[in-house]
């Protein structure tokens, strides 16, 4: 049978990335790794961490300067700063509705396709504000995976080939193309599952392999920013498992912003973590700070379970 195609895109040339620079280093690293002791803070005995160190290297990569966000006119996001670096995972944490997916959401500008949204601050990917980007460019560089697996329904191959396709000059072979579609399979963790038949349908994998597929096809166009909305809430553990392990080797190559209710996820994956509560930013620090020893009572009681 014939699958369908997804809707076509606008064809746009990228732009070139600007040169990135290593980040000086910062005070603040000093608690990434939170107390000097090493263990998990209360509550999280079960929860281990999914690397060791700090992060080999911090590229300054996108900076939200006062951002808000209104729907009608009712803030949802109040005037946040926070930095996104290369080389690190930036976990956004709080109760539902407190902001964080909209926050997400407005960094690749998918925000703004609500009618009732605006906008005001300041949001830059390599020290261009991105409301002076092309959306379609600016989606490319920043891309986004969402809470459910959402492979197109086409193979395996050509899920990602699309991609690049749409981004290209001219519609490329599937011999040239399938180097940069390998490669992008191999970083998400999935090519050696299906390596053998790179025909097979998408939608015929388990939920945990699309899953990877979306982020297989994600990276293909090679971003500098990878948004993950609550990319494991709807897998078993052991898919989860798998994709928290590939989010932690990610970092390296993509700076990575991930949206959890998991807060044991949050701390076996992050670098830096983000508390929202009603739109604010409550507070932002390295992960084993934040979890062990937060620095504000709004935070602790959130962490400990008091409410959420």
């Amino acid at each position: 049978m014939e699958f369908l195609k997804p809707p076509p895109v606008r064809r746009l040339d990228l732009e070139h990335a600007p040169e990135v620079r290593e980040a000086p280093e910062r005070a603040d690293q000093r608690h990434a790794n939170g107390n000097g002791n090493g263990s998990a803070p209360a509550g999280f005995t079960g929860a281990r961490r999914r690397r060791i160190g700090a992060p080999q290297m911090s590229i300054p990569r996108m900076e939200i300067d006062h951002l808000s966000v209104a729907y009608d006119g009712k803030l949802a996001v109040k005037e946040v700063e926070m930095p996104v670096r290369q080389g690190e995972v930036l976990s956004l944490i709080g109760p539902s509705g407190c902001g964080k997916t909209t926050l997400l959401r407005s960094l690749n500008r998918l925000t703004e396709l609500t009618r009732s949204a605006s906008l005001t601050g300041r949001v830059t990917l390599d020290g261009s504000d991105i409301q002076s980007m092309e959306p379609t460019a600016l989606r490319r560089r920043v891309t986004m995976v969402f809470q459910q697996p959402n492979p197109f329904p086409m193979s395996v191959f050509d899920n990602l080939a699309y991609v690049l396709r749409e981004q290209g000059s001219r519609r490329g072979s599937r011999r040239s193309l399938e180097t940069p579609v390998c490669e992008a399979l191999e970083r998400a963790g999935l090519f050696e599952e299906v390596k053998d038949d790179l025909s097979h349908p998408a939608l015929k994998l388990s939920g945990g392999q699309q899953q990877r597929l979306c982020i297989a096809r994600a990276l293909v166009a090679k971003p500098e920013v990878l948004l993950l909305d609550e990319p494991c809430s709807a897998l078993d553990p052991q898919s989860t498992e798998k994709i928290e392990e590939l989010i932690v080797k990610l970092r390296e190559d993509v700076a990575v912003v991930i949206v959890t209710h998991n807060l044991q996820q949050a701390y076996r994956v992050a670098d830096y973590v983000g508390f929202m509560y009603l739109g604010d930013l409550v507070e932002y620090g390295g992960a084993k700070k934040v979890f062990g020893e937060p620095a504000q009572d709004r935070t602790k009681d959130y962490i400990s379970g008091e409410f959420g």
